[in-house]
Formats: structure tokens, sequence, C-alpha cells
């Protein structure tokens, strides 16, 4: 069973379902310019992930968003959307993923960093999730990983 998909650049038409697959996944849906996102569609047309490069006030840019529809994952979408976007920026770039995903993004030359590391807002952002990380059950932490030289 041969599964297609394509990437294209998100249209003011997939506002709605690039806001609905963030929800669904929980990550933080503020700053979805949907100008940034590159969306992975199915043969019919239908949005089965999305992802951005996010710049911050303080000069970084975040892999971010990155999300695949349960039913795709597994297919080698999130990988073509990460190439893709990786294809497209030059220099540091920052993300934030739980620790289980660390792996995943070390295969595309990402490494943990320490908060001193950090640039403001991603140091600001891990001590807040420190603090919830505590109080989780499930053992997952929050990873501040780079790629590039800062």
């Amino acid at each position: 069973m041969e599964f297609a998909f394509k990437l294209r650049p998100a249209t003011v038409e997939d506002v709605g379902v690039i806001r609905v697959l963030i929800v669904q996944a929980r990550i933080n849906p503020t700053g979805l310019d949907w100008r940034r996102f590159v969306v992975a569609e199915d043969g019919d047309g239908n949005v089965i992930g999305c992802g951005q490069v996010k710049p911050h006030r303080d000069g970084s840019h975040e892999l971010a968003s990155i999300v695949v529809e349960e039913a795709w994952r597994g297919q080698g979408v999130a990988r073509a959307m990460i190439e893709h976007l990786l294809a497209g920026h030059t220099g540091t770039l920052y993300l934030m993923c739980r620790s289980s995903l660390g792996p995943l993004y070390e295969k595309f030359g990402f490494s943990n960093i320490e908060a001193d590391e950090m640039p403001k807002y991603f140091r600001r952002v891990s001590q807040l999730a420190g603090l919830a990380d505590m109080l989780r059950k499930d053992g997952e932490t929050l990873l501040v990983m780079q790629r590039g030289q800062a």
C-alpha cells in the first residue's frame, strides 16, 4: 500500500486546519502565521500535516508546530516537512519538544542545550516548563535543542 503526499506552502485557506492540527496535538497555538507554514496534503488535497519556522523577538528562530495526522504518522510526512523547512533556513535554529522526541531531532543535527546556552525566549519558556514538569507523572520533560552555531 503506497501513501502519496505532497508539500506546499500554506495559504490563507489553510488557517483553520492548521489551528485544528496544532490544538489537537496540544502544541502552543500562539504565533500561527500561515505565511510561515508548509503543509502536507494527501492525494485528495486534504491537509495531513504542518510545520513552520517561527521567528522570535530576541532574533532567534524556532522549528515549530510540526504535526502529522495520526493515520499518516510513520509514512515520512514529518521527515519531509522538517527537511523542507531546514533547507529553507540558514543559520542557527532552535526547537522545543517532549524529551521522547529528542532522538528524532538528533537525526536532523539538533542537540540538547542547557539554559545558559539558550536565547532569552527559550530560557523563559524552559523555566516555566520546568515547573510544570515537576507536576507531570508521565516522565516527559521539555527539551530545548539547537542546530547550527549561535
